[in-house]
């Protein structure tokens, strides 16, 4: 029996020429897309999602063509919060069509292809416990193809929706021959703001990506009766910590429990609340991020 030390080359398995190939479709399916957004946070739990569901939502309301592709794989949420959670994909004469969520949003994620809401994404190997050592791989393996093989047509932004945790931008930045930008989503907690300066520095200083700049999600809450806004998180503010690192600070978005309510229900919340405190702040960081972009 061989080892993999006694292999020359790829064995036979013609592996970098189908890799070389996979980059070629990528580079291609690119070339019509104007902006590439990572959007990332250093922690789970801060409304990473949600925020990139409104910014999305927010531009294409504004009539600009937009993408979201769900690169949360073992924790997608995307296909859900846009409403298109079961719907059946459509294949195009080079590959899968996108699934439309709302005028001019469109929608990539691993839940489009699982047959229930209750089904988990189990990497297939003799037994789950020697899974460990091919999941990194072929998760990125999957992004790779969401990549090349969906037909996204003329783009005016895509937002590509991270998971947790400041390993997935370089993986990202060696799939992609160009990011635009970055947006780092936190709340203010001082353990989130603690998690989400090593974003930061990974993004700015060693991976050298431009960071479009910081989101504050879920800064207060705003009495609906009154008016009246009252913290939610003790600590320093977000502010402060951009102003540490150097980076924009792109506005705070105001907790709102609609916004739980339409991400629940698959309904777009820009479109069913108009003149709220978080709406607005939606629209004013949508702004930001496209004034940075067209510079």
């Amino acid at each position: 029996m061989k080892t993999y030390k006694d292999i020359t080359g790829d064995g036979g398995s013609n592996i970098v020429e189908q890799v070389t190939a996979q980059q070629d479709r990528v580079r291609a399916r690119m070339a019509s897309v104007r902006h590439i957004v990572a959007v990332m946070s250093g922690k789970g739990g801060v409304g990473k999602s949600s925020v990139v569901v409104n910014l999305g939502s927010a531009l294409a309301l504004q009539d600009y063509s937009v993408g979201i592709l769900d690169a949360d794989i073992n924790g997608s949420s995307i296909a859900k919060m846009t409403g298109v959670r079961g719907r059946p994909l459509e294949t195009g004469e080079t590959g899968v069509m996108p699934t439309a969520a709302a005028r001019n949003l469109k929608v990539m994620s691993i839940d489009l292809f699982l047959q229930d809401d209750s089904m988990p994404v189990i990497w297939d190997a003799p037994t789950q416990k020697d899974a460990y050592t091919w999941r990194g791989m072929m998760e990125t393996a999957a992004i790779r193809e969401f990549l090349s093989d969906t037909e996204w047509g003329e783009l005016d932004f895509l937002f590509i929706d991270l998971p947790p945790g400041t390993d997935k931008l370089p993986n990202m930045l060696d799939l992609l021959p160009e990011i635009s930008g970055t947006i780092i989503v936190t709340i203010p907690s001082e353990l989130s703001q603690f998690v989400v300066g090593k974003s930061i520095k990974v993004a700015k200083d060693l991976l050298r990506t431009p960071v479009i700049g910081l989101v504050e999600n879920m800064s207060m809450h705003v009495c609906s009766q009154c008016g009246h806004e009252e913290k939610l998180f003790p600590g320093t503010t977000v502010e402060e910590l951009a102003q540490q690192y150097g980076v924009p600070y792109l506005g705070k978005i105001p907790f709102d429990p609609n916004m739980a309510v339409c991400a629940d229900e698959g309904s777009l919340y820009l479109e069913k609340h108009g003149d709220l405190p978080a709406t607005n702040a939606i629209g004013q960081i949508a702004q930001r991020v496209e004034e940075f972009l067209n510079r």
